[in-house]
């Protein structure tokens, strides 16, 4: 039996649904992981609000592999339309329009293909998962724009990387267990944080990176 604490049993009382109440409580370490990620190995993604919410739009998908291949559908499809686009000098925001329409009729299409081989679990995905993966586009082509693509593809695979291990971290039963019996535990987070904001010292990416010439 799930031991739950007296915060918890309050809410599902309440009516809370207890997966709502696992996921807001996970939140907090699934930023906090993304944030350490970020500060000391030096993976740099899409910030720390667009992974924290693939990784929930991963756990809202049936099963993790649909969730990847919306996720490269989409990328794929959104540095396609830039090179079809560019040649009619658009303005950003149009530009941006277009794109969403053709990714949403693209994934429209992606889903009738998973029901038609019977995938049923990739035909059957939400649209909440879809639609914040699809905001993914605007934040891959600001980047595109200003930073070149092999920086944009470079931040999506690290968003892709941070949101699988989130994923994972948030499914992992034995850490949800815990935090349900004991989610005063998220609080530690706050200090984590704190010491993460002040970290001076060199990332583990850099140390890679300038290996040679610090030895």
């Amino acid at each position: 039996m799930l031991n739950t604490s007296s915060v918890v049993n309050f809410l599902l009382n309440q009516g809370v649904p207890f997966e709502t109440v696992k996921l807001i409580l996970m939140l907090p370490i699934i930023a906090t992981f993304i944030a350490f990620l970020r500060q000391v190995v030096g993976i740099k993604a899409f910030g720390i609000y667009t992974p924290l919410l693939i990784t929930f739009a991963f756990l809202a998908t049936n099963g993790i592999k649909y969730g990847i291949a919306i996720f490269i559908t989409i990328i794929l499809i959104g540095m396609l339309m830039r090179i079809a686009l560019k040649s009619f000098r658009l303005l950003y925001l149009p530009r941006v329009a277009i794109m969403l329409t053709i990714v949403a009729l693209s994934i429209l299409a992606m889903l009738a293909i998973g029901g038609s081989v019977k995938r049923t679990g990739l035909a059957s995905v939400s649209i909440f998962p879809i639609l914040i993966m699809i905001s993914l586009v605007e934040k891959f082509i600001a980047v595109q724009i200003e930073k070149g693509d092999r920086v944009a593809i470079i931040l999506a695979a690290e968003t892709l990387v941070i949101s699988i291990l989130g994923f994972y971290i948030a499914g992992w039963s034995a850490l949800v267990n815990f935090i349900i019996a004991y989610p005063w535990i998220i609080l530690f987070t706050i200090p984590i944080n704190i010491i993460l904001g002040k970290w001076t010292g060199l990332r583990f990416s850099e140390y890679l990176r300038f290996k040679e010439i610090m030895k």
